[in-house]
């Protein structure tokens, strides 16, 4: 507008009446004659700035290039021109859900239909992937067993927190009423209220629940004892007077005891029978053979009434049956069960067992499902894990959870996947908890109950079916064969008789032994010969006594096979017994390629079953252990030389069980077994409706074991139930994934933080906030006014003195020999003293140090500081003595160590210590100090005398160099704090120390930190959650803000190694390997052994484990940076390359046999680790879809194909 504009005089009658008009952009101009007379001229063009610029224009664009190139439009091929056009067009569309649904109107008489009518439905934009809500719309089919990664969970049984749609339904014209202070006084219309006395609504109405809530034989004792008591009230009939009858009537009803009212585990008397079982439930929804223990009638009624149960009992106890008839209860009700078990092996077993008695039973395990439609869902607690997370749509049918062996909760690899299932299982899901006899029961159960929000009924037995006799066995010959004493009796008595008759026989042989030779034996162990001669001479024996099948634990896979090799002489079945054997093992096996028929450990076994005799341990095979498992079950194996893992879940029980030995390694070293490994394993003794009594043996083989040793074995309390809950990338991610559900929830809820009662620590504040409000007004007028924000300035400046600077490496290099310090513990406040040494143990560093004290107080004693009665005083003054000086040399901790001065002493540490240490015994006790501890604390107090007020310390930026953000922050927050202590007032007042103690110290202290117990703050793990965070957010798999990225998403699909595997996908590493080579690289993540056998492998494959160690090397490097204790070796080094050169080539085809010749590692071993392999092949199929790598994903599916054949994935016969 403001341009120059060109003044033209007006058109005067000789101008010729003409425009020019600027026609679009083009540049085209037309002239304009005939203009409207009287009228300004028309504007210069046709839009106020020209047109905007057009595309070219297209038509004629297309009709050039097909003129030039008819193939480019390939009007007659139309298939080619479909494809390219649903190439480019991809949209994806979501169909809005119908907001109504028809009803049907009946004639309520005839049930005829009249009509139809629309009605709204609710909830109808809710989907798995915005709602944790049970409300929203079913997914896919395809999902709808596992669920999807972008699934939400369902909302986990117990966190209420309110979801974002009911925080926005409380629409803003709804106000919170506050019943206490809100209300109003005076009726609308009327000057003045009506109510004399102030009535409290919210106290009236809760008054009225107590009068209701009592039980009326409480009412009763009430009125006795509250006769005297209540206050005598003149009769009215006003509905306020009645409201202050209420009120003092409250005051005389005790409430109830809170702590009746909050625990959630329930121990059930199984003492008294249970006489009225069949009155209670008439039709019981299953039925057995047998007449049921108490203990079973008790967790039946339970089950019936819909609650959860922890049943723990010995595993011959009959557990199962609790388990039986939850499944029996949900095919009823058409709902459905998931029972989980530890082993995969157990699994199986459970399938085929369960198939048996239900017949709707599934099966889902890392690599079999078998008719997951079924009621019942038998499967593996990680796959559980994964359903939960991933929202799958079983979850909602679901009426029972069964987890059995719920001991194993104990193992530190695996026991938090039960915690997690445990926390995320919804609302309407029962647990059943089967596990063997734990001392901790109820306080487990009342953890589950607690964040559950749910009663747990825990049922407990001691009671064996068959009671265990164990005996001490030293035999070893023909003469010696009945030397078996008995050590502990049916009824649990330790007979020490036995004891030492047993010490005895062993005595009276080796000194004839020693006569003979002039030596003697006492080594631990003992040659093969002499096992051999103990093995043959004890299964002689038993097998005279009838004692067979017998169970042999040995601690070590090849101590199993020797033993069992030695036996050759042995032979223990008749030859029906042997037929039969044949037979079920050429069946078994029929399904085998023939090559795989004559592998060495099956032709091994086969003449051994035929004898009788078997081996189980995790070097067999697969399918052998388990022809081994069905033979034993059937009695045709008399004696199993087994390891630990037979006991564990695998019911199989014997008539009687052999220790070899009592000490196994367990990783680390050697020790005795546990009382709950050495019962979890003799319990296997003693079949039940078959033996009067299980016998355990133990040998004796080289002397006998100590007496102590035994007794706490046999009869000590049998191992806590403990929480291994640890923080893993994976459920970090997956909750970090919903918005809804925080980590921190997690861990609040976690086993392992299950001493925190916040619900009691809630109430405390509550009433700690309610004594504060109710104490007499602090006096606020005059100096006192600041009192509470001078509070909160000391109790911040107290905190802020900061951890961080001390524990930093050049502050710990400042604390060093020689150098001054301020001293503030229990014993010293502010007093001064120098460091002589520093311990090199960096997680409980100590500093030995001389420090100044009043004579008299060096042993602590003495007049106690303020400082414990007065934390208020922020006081930087110094000590000085009133009286003598006098000093102690003492080990402090960093905590006790409040600030390092500038100052440092020359000190002759060897010289004060040891003249120390020398006074301190009583005869020196009155020698004068020597020479180097007087000049040290000479120059201390004078330090202290020349520095009243304060002393200057290492300022953290300048002196120690340490320039992060919160420490620079902090230290300039600390010079604010400090300056704006002078000013305050309430220091200089007169009562200011008495009012101090009353409310500051007791109260005020006592809420903060009952605030800090209940906040996020005090959780164990929350440091470690905030240095895994740091790690992710390095990786970017989440942002800044915690929201999760590409490569997050990629790490949920994977349950174990998530962070390495995830690394290897985004940097290519497999991209150049073939299939096979893929599978051998990835072989590390699933191996865990060590071996001694060279792998030979080709370049390509070296140069992959080179990529992998310096992928797995950053990533630990990266997790240390973070703070995560464990090095960048220890993470390198759990991945184990040993298996690389076997996978490699059984991938390529190459037959078991020869395989198995390339590795020292043993054939069982090797095909549960194929096995695992195929489970990590799915996972990176999974994730190469979700990155949208088609290419890697067929990969993974090739290399899954190579190595899904012959032995290796034979099916189980458990599940056939």
């Amino acid at each position: 507008g403001d341009m120059d504009r060109i003044n033209v005089p007006p058109a005067g009658p000789m101008d010729l009446p003409l425009s020019l008009l600027e026609m679009g952009c083009s540049g085209r101009f037309e002239l304009i004659t005939h203009p409207i007379p009287n009228q300004p001229l028309p504007p210069h063009s046709t839009l106020p700035h020209g047109l905007p610029p057009t595309s070219l224009n297209l038509e004629t664009e297309v009709e050039k290039r097909f003129l030039q190139d008819p193939a480019w439009l390939p009007i007659h091929d139309t298939d080619f021109a479909f494809q390219k056009f649903l190439k480019y067009i991809h949209l994806v569309l979501f169909i809005s859900p119908l907001h109504s649904g028809l009803s049907v109107v009946r004639d309520p008489t005839t049930g005829m239909l009249l009509d139809f009518t629309e009605v709204p439905l609710e909830n109808t934009g809710l989907s798995a992937k915005n709602s944790l809500s049970l409300q929203r719309q079913p997914g896919p089919p395809s999902e709808s067993l596992r669920g999807s990664n972008t699934n939400y969970p369902f909302l986990p049984g117990g966190m209420e927190e309110l979801t974002l749609d009911q925080i926005k339904k409380k629409s803003e014209l709804e106000e919170d009423i506050d019943f206490e202070k809100d209300l109003l006084r005076v009726p609308p219309g009327l000057k003045i209220s009506l109510a004399k006395p102030e009535v409290n609504l919210m106290s009236l109405l809760s008054s009225f629940d107590d009068i209701i809530n009592l039980q009326p034989e409480a009412e009763e004792k009430e009125e006795s004892k509250g006769g005297e008591e209540a206050p005598k009230l003149p009769r009215s009939n006003s509905l306020e007077d009645l409201g202050i009858k209420v009120f003092q009537l409250k005051s005389a009803i005790p409430k109830e005891n809170p702590e009746e009212n909050k625990k959630w585990a329930i121990p059930v008397n199984i003492t008294s029978p249970c006489d009225d079982f069949y009155k209670r439930i008439p039709n019981p929804a299953f039925k057995w053979p047998f007449e049921l223990d108490v203990f079973q009638k008790q967790a039946v009624l339970r089950l019936e009434a819909h609650d959860s149960v922890f049943v723990a009992a010995h595993t011959s106890a009959g557990k199962t049956v609790v388990a039986e008839y939850a499944i029996a209860l949900s095919q009823k009700h058409m709902t459905r069960t998931i029972y989980t078990s530890p082993i995969k092996a157990l699994s199986n077993q459970k399938f085929r067992d369960f198939k048996n008695t239900f017949g709707d039973v599934g099966l889902l395990t890392g690599d079999v499902q078998l008719s997951p439609e079924s009621s019942c869902l038998i499967m593996t607690t990680e796959i559980l894990r994964s359903m939960l997370y991933n929202g799958s749509e079983v979850i909602r049918d679901l009426e029972w959870v069964i987890f059995d062996e719920v001991h194993y909760i104990n193992d530190a690899e695996r026991g938090v996947v039960w915690e997690e299932v445990l926390i995320m299982l919804p609302d309407h899901v029962s647990i059943i908890l089967l596990s063997a006899t734990v001392p901790n029961a109820l306080e487990f159960s009342e953890w589950i109950g607690r964040i559950k929000k749910r009663h747990i009924y825990v049922i407990s037995t001691m009671k064996r079916p068959v009671p265990l006799e164990h005996y001490l066995y030293t035999g070893n010959s023909t003469k010696t064969q009945k030397e078996m004493f008995l050590l502990v009796d049916a009824a649990g008595n330790f007979l020490t008789k036995g004891y030492y008759a047993a010490v005895d026989a062993k005595k009276e042989r080796t000194s004839k032994h020693a006569q003979s030779f002039g030596t003697k034996n006492t080594s631990q162990n003992t040659s093969a010969s002499q096992d051999r001669a103990v093995w043959l001479t004890l299964l002689h024996f038993l097998f005279q006594r009838q004692q067979t099948p017998v169970v042999a634990f040995t601690f070590s896979r090849t101590r199993c096979d020797e033993n069992a090799r030695s036996l050759d002489s042995m032979d223990l079945t008749t030859s029906i017994e042997k037929a039969e054997i044949h037979s079920f093992f050429q069946k078994s096996l029929s399904r085998l390629r023939g090559g795989d028929r004559q592998l060495p450990q099956i032709l091994l076994m086969r003449d051994l079953l035929k004898r009788g005799i078997a081996v189980h341990h995790s070097g067999i095979l697969p399918i052998l252990k388990e022809v081994i498992e069905m033979l034993f079950s059937r009695g045709l194996v008399k004696v199993l030389f087994a390891t630990e893992t037979f006991a564990m879940g695998v019911n199989m029980p014997a008539r009687t069980v052999v220790f070899d030995s009592i000490r196994k390694h367990d990783g680390t070293g050697f020790r005795n077994l546990l009382p709950g490994e050495y019962i979890q394993m003799a319990g296997r003794a003693g079949r039940r409706g078959l033996d009067a009594t299980g016998t355990v043996i133990i040998l004796c083989k080289a002397g006998v074991h100590e007496m102590a040793d035994l007794h706490v074995m046999m009869l000590g309390k049998p191992t806590i139930l403990q929480s291994q809950f640890r923080l893993t990338y994976t459920m970090i991610l997956n909750l970090l994934r919903v918005e809804a559900l925080r980590v921190t929830d997690m861990m609040r809820r976690s086993f392992s933080e299950s001493h925190r009662d916040t619900q009691a620590q809630e109430k405390r504040i509550s009433q700690l906030k309610q004594t504060l409000s109710s104490l007499p007004p602090l006096d606020t007028e005059g100096q006192l006014s600041d009192l509470m924000p001078y509070y909160r300035t000391v109790t911040e400046l107290r905190t802020t003195t900061d951890r961080a600077i001390l524990e930093s490496v050049n502050g710990l290099k400042a604390l060093s020999m020689g150098r001054v310090v301020v001293v503030n513990n229990k014993q010293h406040l502010n007093a001064l003293g120098v460091i002589l040494q520093v311990s090199n143990d960096s997680v409980n560093r100590t500093f030995t140090a001389l420090i100044i004290c009043e004579k008299g107080n060096e042993e602590g004693g003495g007049k106690s500081n303020d400082s414990a009665a007065f934390p208020h005083l922020y006081n930087t003054a110094l000590f000085i003595p009133e009286g003598p000086c006098s000093h102690t040399v003492q080990k402090l901790k960093l905590q006790d160590i409040s600030a390092i001065t500038v100052k440092t002493l020359k000190v002759i540490p060897d010289r004060i210590i040891d003249n120390y240490n020398k006074r301190q015994q009583p005869r020196f006790r009155h020698d004068p100090p020597g020479q180097a501890i007087s000049t040290a604390t000479q120059e201390l107090l004078r330090l202290a005398e020349a520095n009243p007020s304060g002393i200057a310390t290492l300022d953290p930026v300048n002196d120690l160099q340490l320039k992060s953000v919160d420490v620079v922050e902090g230290s300039m927050r600390l010079r604010v704090l400090q300056e704006s202590l002078r000013d305050f007032n309430c220091i200089h007042s007169p009562t200011f120390a008495e009012q101090v103690r009353v409310c500051v110290c007791v109260r005020w202290k006592e809420l903060d930190t009952l605030l800090f117990l209940v906040s996020d703050q005090s959780l164990s793990l929350l440091p470690e959650y905030h240095q895994r965070i740091k790690v992710l957010q390095s990786l970017q798999y989440v942002d800044s803000s915690g929201a999760v990225q590409l490569k997050g998403r990629v790490a949920c699909q994977i349950s174990s190694h998530e962070l390495l595997l995830t690394e290897l996908l985004f940097e290519n590493v497999l991209s150049p390997l073939a299939p096979e080579e893929s599978a051998a690289l990835l072989s590390c993540l699933v191996f865990t052994q060590n071996t001694q056998v060279e792998p030979h492998i080709t370049n390509t494959l070296q140069e992959g484990i080179d990529r992998v160690l310096s992928v797995a090397q950053r990533i630990g490097e990266l997790q240390r940076d973070c703070g995560i204790p464990q090095t960048a070796e220890e993470f390198v080094g759990q991945f184990k390359f040993g298996l690389t050169e076997v996978v490699y080539c059984w991938a390529r085809g190459m037959p078991f046999a020869e395989i198995a010749l390339l590795t020292d590692v043993q054939e069982g071993t090797v095909v549960r680790c194929i096995q695992r392999l195929d489970e990590v092949l799915k996972e990176v199929r999974q994730a190469a879809r979700i990155v949208g790598d088609s290419v890697l994903g067929s990969k993974m599916e090739r290399a899954s194909l190579a190595i899904r054949r012959d032995i290796v994935f034979t099916a189980s016969l458990y599940t056939h």
